[in-house]
């Protein structure tokens, strides 16, 4: 799906939400949620297992290259500015902190927040900016904003 340049689209849904807004609302919270939920549920079978002791380092070396390629398939061809990638890597850090907040450390009384859980919280905010730069990269310079 193309993202629509142009004249201020005027069909908007219920509530005032727009086509364009709706989008934003499924790259930000949507995929955010369900990255977040995938690499929760992961979490939740590693602590039962013999790796529960490097379950940070697991979900990091397993998971970055999903979370990259889901990403990736998610936003090619999209035609979208950076800014818009700086801002869904803003919304799915603040939903990560949020939601491990949440669901580990109010939930389970957990309190560790060693360096990987921060390379976590980093690469959360990288890898769609990461994907939206080498996006920009292979598009024609005529078509550059």
């Amino acid at each position: 799906m193309r993202q629509v340049r142009g004249p201020v689209q005027k069909h908007k849904r219920a509530g005032g939400i727009t086509p364009g807004m709706m989008q934003q609302i499924k790259d930000a919270a949507g995929l955010g949620i369900l990255l977040w939920l995938i690499g929760y549920l992961a979490s939740l079978v590693l602590s039962f297992s013999p790796f529960a002791g490097i379950m940070g380092r697991v979900l990091i070396a397993v998971f970055t290259p999903v979370t990259i390629g889901i990403t990736w398939w998610w936003f090619k061809d999209r035609g979208l500015l950076l800014p818009y990638y700086a801002g869904v890597g803003i919304a799915w850090t603040v939903l990560a902190v949020v939601l491990d907040y949440l669901f580990i450390v109010l939930l389970f009384k957990a309190s560790y927040y060693g360096p990987d859980v921060f390379v976590y919280y980093a690469l959360t905010f990288i890898i769609p900016v990461g994907v939206g730069i080498i996006n920009l990269r292979k598009r024609p310079v005529a078509t550059r904003g």
